[in-house]
C-alpha cells in the first residue's frame, strides 16, 4: 500500500509541475528568438529573449518599450514603440519629433556613427507613411532600431494593441550576451 501511495504522490507532483510550467510559459512569460537584423544594434540575430506577457495586461505601453507582437499568423515581430495613441510622429534630419517635441534616441547613437552615406532614419511624417495625422486610438507606431533594414510601421502601418504579446528586455542567450536592455 505504501508503494502505491508513493507512486501516486510522484504522479501528482509531475502533474503539478507540468501545470505550473504551462501557466508560466503561456500566461506569464515566453521565450522568443530574434530572427533578423531589424533591431540591430540593440538586439542581434539569434538572440534569445524572455517576453513578459503580463506587463501589457496590467499597464499601458510606454514609448521606447521593446515589444513582441503578432505580425502574421505565423510570424511575431520585435520592434520598439515610437508612437502612442494620439501622437503625431515626424522624423526630420535623423531626429524624432513627437507632437512637435524633440526626443533623444540614445540606443541609436552607436549606429548613427557607423552610417556615413546619409541618415539612419529618412525624413517622414506619420501622415506620409500611414495616411493618419495621429496614431489612432488602440494602435501603436513601431520601428526597428536598424531603420534602414526594418519592416515596421512605415510599411505595415500602425499595429493594434491587441496584437501585442508582451514586452521584452531580457536577453538570456548566447551566454556572453546576457543582459537587460535599459529603456531611455
Amino acid at each position: 500500500m505504501a508503494k502505491k501511495s508513493q507512486t501516486w504522490e510522484w504522479i501528482k507532483a509531475v502533474i503539478i509541475a507540468v501545470a505550473l510550467a504551462f501557466v508560466i510559459r503561456y500566461i506569464f512569460f515566453a521565450p522568443i528568438l530574434v530572427d533578423g537584423v531589424s533591431m540591430m544594434p540593440t538586439l542581434h540575430d539569434r538572440d534569445r529573449m524572455i517576453v513578459n506577457k503580463i506587463g501589457y495586461r496590467i499597464g499601458e505601453p510606454k514609448r521606447f518599450d521593446i515589444i513582441v507582437f503578432k505580425a502574421t499568423e505565423e510570424k511575431d515581430y520585435i520592434k520598439r514603440i515610437i508612437g502612442l495613441p494620439g501622437d503625431q510622429i515626424e522624423y526630420k534630419n535623423d531626429q524624432l519629433y513627437v507632437n512637435g517635441k524633440l526626443y533623444k534616441e540614445p540606443y541609436l547613437d552607436e549606429y548613427k556613427k557607423e552610417v556615413t552615406d546619409g541618415p539612419l532614419t529618412y525624413d517622414f511624417t506619420l501622415e506620409e507613411v500611414t495616411g493618419e495625422k495621429t496614431v489612432p486610438k488602440g494602435q501603436l507606431f513601431v520601428l526597428g532600431d536598424n531603420r534602414r533594414f526594418s519592416k515596421d510601421s512605415r510599411t505595415i502601418g500602425t499595429i493594434s494593441m491587441k496584437q501585442v504579446i508582451g514586452k521584452t528586455n531580457i536577453v538570456y542567450w548566447p551566454i556572453p550576451d546576457i543582459r537587460i536592455i535599459k529603456q531611455p
